[in-house]
């Protein structure tokens, strides 16, 4: 199927600002919250991250589709994108290892798309004005119709996504010769940082977000991985209960990007949502213990506040972003407690922060 005869589609930003382009992907109508993402390769990584739950995709780099897609490096099962928005989309793909296009795997997933666009200025628009909700259509051309759908669309802010993410019931993934037990508290977690922990030889169960704490002593793990995921951290009042509990166990403690803000608002510390975010897979990080940097694969919205930190003399900033000087990790002094901002396991992006599941692993 030809791209090029799909009918017309429609992007509506909240501030009215208008584009027509052609429609990819399925058919139909989507909203939420508008954001960019500036990697050149590993879409399909970033299609199927469920972080990105609720959120339409600009694709920064122009060409998207040409290399097509495998069904075993999607990061979940399922794409997860509310839309996605790209300059140049491509049916045709070149890889051999891939079975199938891209468009394909937009229309089995129920994804709708636009293309033909200037994703350029969009992105210099997102940069200027910050994130907002946004409506992709390829079948309602009235504005006033999208305006309708917009006022209706949820703001990322508030919003509590895990629960609609997360596994239906615990998984265990096992390996020969293990060394220790991981407890992967699933709030939308990436089926790379699975691979990194059995890897490394850790057995893992995978829990559900509604875990309760006497479901997780009953497993007796020699450690706790909190992972990424979707939405507010400040909207999950649930877990953020549960992380204390866990923390109050005194055993190994390791959280990545939602992780992250959860543990830091169990330990009292406070979240923000950023104008931006960080999306991709270029972002330089120092390691202030150690004074090397790091280029990193980041996906977040949200991020901890340093405003309040001087009252919480026992936690050390770790990480530092170098762009915006975000803060990118914390550790608990003298507890096994640490988290980083960035996803170390990659997937889409670089491998310079795995030695963090090293580290963790260490610990157990």
């Amino acid at each position: 199927m030809s791209v090029t005869k799909q009918p017309a589609a429609y992007l509506l930003l909240e501030d009215g600002t208008f584009f027509k382009g052609k429609s990819i992907g399925a058919i139909g109508t989507s909203s939420g919250e508008l954001c960019f993402n500036t990697g050149m390769t590993g879409y399909q990584e970033i299609f199927s991250d469920l972080s990105y739950t609720g959120q339409l995709m600009t694709m920064a780099n122009v060409h998207i589709g040409n290399y097509g897609t495998v069904d075993n490096e999607s990061e979940s099962a399922n794409a997860t994108i509310a839309g996605l928005i790209c300059k140049s989309f491509s049916t045709n793909y070149s890889r051999p290892l891939s079975n199938k296009s891209l468009q394909n795997y937009l229309v089995e997933n129920a994804v709708v798309g636009i293309e033909g666009i200037d994703t350029r200025f969009l992105v210099s628009h997102i940069r200027k004005n910050g994130s907002m909700n946004a409506v992709i259509s390829s079948e309602i051309s009235s504005l006033d119709e999208l305006k309708k759908i917009l006022a209706n669309t949820p703001s990322m802010e508030g919003l509590e996504l895990a629960s609609k993410v997360t596994s239906k019931h615990f998984v265990d993934y096992t390996v020969q010769n293990s060394t220790g037990k991981v407890a992967l508290i699933d709030f939308g977690t990436k089926q790379n940082i699975v691979r990194c922990l059995t890897e490394r030889g850790a057995n893992v169960r995978v829990f559900p977000a509604n875990t309760s704490i006497n479901q997780l002593k009953e497993y007796n793990a020699n450690g706790y991985l909190i992972s990424n995921g979707p939405g507010d951290p400040a909207a999950m009042s649930n877990a953020i209960a549960l992380i204390k509990e866990i923390i109050e166990l005194n055993k190994p403690v390791f959280g990545i990007c939602l992780g992250h803000q959860l543990i830091a608002l169990a330990l009292g510390l406070q979240t923000f949502k950023m104008k931006n975010g960080h999306r991709g897979i270029n972002h330089p990080v120092k390691n202030l213990l150690t004074g090397k940097s790091e280029i990193t694969s980041q996906n977040h919205g949200f991020a901890v506040a340093a405003n309040d930190l001087a009252n919480f003399p026992h936690i050390q900033i770790t990480h530092q972003n170098l762009n915006d000087n975000s803060i990118e990790g914390l550790r608990v002094k003298e507890k096994n407690i640490f988290c980083v901002q960035h996803h170390p396991e990659a997937a889409p992006g670089p491998n310079d922060s795995k030695y963090l599941f090293d580290e963790f692993l260490a610990m157990i």
